[in-house]
């Protein structure tokens, strides 16, 4: 197939598997395997053995038969779908490696491809979490992943397309005339984040805490369905009578929770304020880090918790492309979340199925009061 144009700038991804108790067994070895080591060395050094992602591959194409797993490409395969990983189909980059459009013709299908860095600051064991991961899940606020390539030293992932790009297009990258997302629909999407969320909290076996909840990896489908996606830094959560994992500081500036920055120490509230920091920048369309700002003004939170004590003016932190168009009292409890989810203490951050059911709720509202004012 010939080249294409590709006007989306974003990272995309997706994944649907079986998921047995080998694989329950094998994620919590490979997310937590070499702690200590790959928590403290170089990035770039692999803290997983050849031999363990041998056999993850093994796994995949010996494994039990029945649900469905991702599929093992070939190294040319996946750059045929992209035409040798021209330009034109380049979508994004992020710390794994550069993201590209492609399209497989054996299914006749659109998908992003994304394809390690060698250089770059996650490796072969991000790979792994990654595949592993979303072998486990199956939800709709979850890019789903169809297929890897582990072929001598190139590691790459095939996702799902997501044609709308990430959260951050939306938000902060704005093309020239775009007016921007409606209130409306910036609540669907902070629902569909925290619903994706709830689910490698709660419902996840062995439960999963993020670690890197931000607006570029929140990717947007066809009417602006959100789903989570970039994997390689999730962690199994603390299971039993344990309060916390032990682990180096890992995550994306302005979005790190400050106790799990000064300690080390990552639970699921961790989650929690970075889902604050997400829900104020859908709220306000400021940065979470933006150093074009005022120094009074870079760091979103900082800038806003003082506004949280006023409530007259909350309405001043609205993102001025809204224009006004917003129902004061659903702005009022949005940033009231907002305000809760980042709370210095975590034992005062809500917990995420509390988060879900506030946010469905003002989603709901708002759609309902936006249809009844449509013709």
């Amino acid at each position: 197939m010939g080249c294409f144009g590709c006007s989306c700038k974003s990272s995309i991804r997706t994944i649907d598997h079986e998921s047995s108790e080998d694989n329950k067994n094998s994620i919590n070895a490979i997310i937590n395997s070499g702690r200590t080591r790959s928590d403290s060395d170089d990035q770039r050094t692999s803290s997983v053995s050849p031999r363990i992602d041998s056999e993850l591959i093994a796994s995949y194409e010996g494994g039990p038969s029945g649900g469905r797993k991702a599929r093992a490409f070939t190294y040319r395969e996946l750059a045929a779908a992209c035409c040798n990983f021209n330009p034109e189909c380049f979508l994004g980059e992020g710390g794994f490696g550069k993201v590209y459009k492609g399209h497989l013709e054996s299914t006749n299908e659109y998908v992003a491809i994304k394809q390690l860095d060698p250089n770059g600051l996650q490796g072969r064991r991000e790979f792994l979490v990654e595949v592993m991961t979303l072998s486990l899940a199956d939800h709709p606020n979850l890019v789903k992943l169809i297929g890897f390539c582990a072929e001598g030293d190139e590691r790459l992932l095939v996702y799902e397309y997501m044609p709308l790009g990430s959260l951050e297009d939306h938000l902060h990258d704005l093309l020239p005339g775009s007016k921007g997302l409606d209130w409306a629909t910036r609540l669907k999407i902070a629902a569909g984040a925290a619903r994706g969320l709830e689910y490698l909290h709660n419902k996840m076996e062995p439960p999963v805490i993020y670690r890197d909840l931000k607006c570029s990896n929140i990717l947007l489908g066809p009417g602006f369905h959100p789903k989570l996606s970039d994997f390689g830094l999730a962690k199994v959560g603390p299971l039993g009578d344990k309060t916390h994992v032990s682990t180096r500081v890992m995550g994306t500036y302005g979005y790190c929770a400050p106790d799990y920055a000064m300690t080390g120490q990552l639970t699921f509230k961790s989650d929690i304020y970075s889902f604050g920091v997400v829900l104020l920048e859908i709220i306000t369309g400021r940065k979470a880090i933006d150093f074009s700002k005022p120094a009074r003004e870079q760091n979103l939170v900082a800038w806003a918790r003082p506004l949280f004590k006023d409530r007259k003016g909350f309405i001043k932190m609205a993102d001025p492309l809204l224009e006004g168009r917003f129902p004061p009292k659903a702005m009022y409890q949005a940033i009231y979340i907002a305000a809760l989810c980042v709370q210095e203490k975590p034992n005062m951050r809500p917990a995420i199925l509390d988060v879900v059911n506030a946010l469905d709720f003002l989603a709901n509202q708002s759609l309902a009061a936006s249809e009844k004012k449509s013709p």
